[in-house]
């Protein structure tokens, strides 16, 4: 699963939430629950506009310590973000004929709004990557 860390410290009363990876996210919450969850919302959000937007999404940090969380990414954005990634210089047309479906389809599985793959399609997309897609639940 796809994580960012986000630095969340209190101060009067406040929780405030500023993301690592991410200068122009920040957030806040009049508890740590309701911050960590803001920050959620505020990093999806971010992601998904940044993204179809067409700007360079950094990879997360590893930066660890103290008021530092790892903020979950929505699945359906993690994917269009990793099927990017391992488009690398291909065009997306490109890709699309070695699947052997059509320039849309393909486009549509990289837009985290449009995208909503089944378990079958990411297989077939791993293939031709000569990966494996790898599931769970936490």
């Amino acid at each position: 699963m796809l994580h960012y860390p986000a630095k969340i410290k209190k101060s009067e009363g406040s929780y405030l939430v500023s993301f690592v990876d991410f200068e122009t996210i920040n957030t806040w919450g009049d508890t740590f629950e309701q911050a960590l969850a803001n920050a959620e919302d505020a990093l999806n959000g971010c992601l998904e506009s940044d993204f179809e937007r067409g700007f360079r999404i950094p990879e997360p940090s590893a930066v660890k310590g103290k008021n530092i969380h790892s903020v979950p990414v929505k699945p359906h954005i993690a994917v269009a973000l990793m099927l990017r990634t391992m488009r690398a210089g291909k065009t997306q047309r490109e890709v699309a004929r070695k699947l052997n479906v059509s320039f849309q389809v393909y486009q549509r599985l990289e837009n985290p709004r449009k995208a909503n793959p089944t378990i079958k399609t990411l297989e077939k997309v791993a293939r031709a990557y000569g990966k494996h897609v790898q599931l769970g639940f936490l």
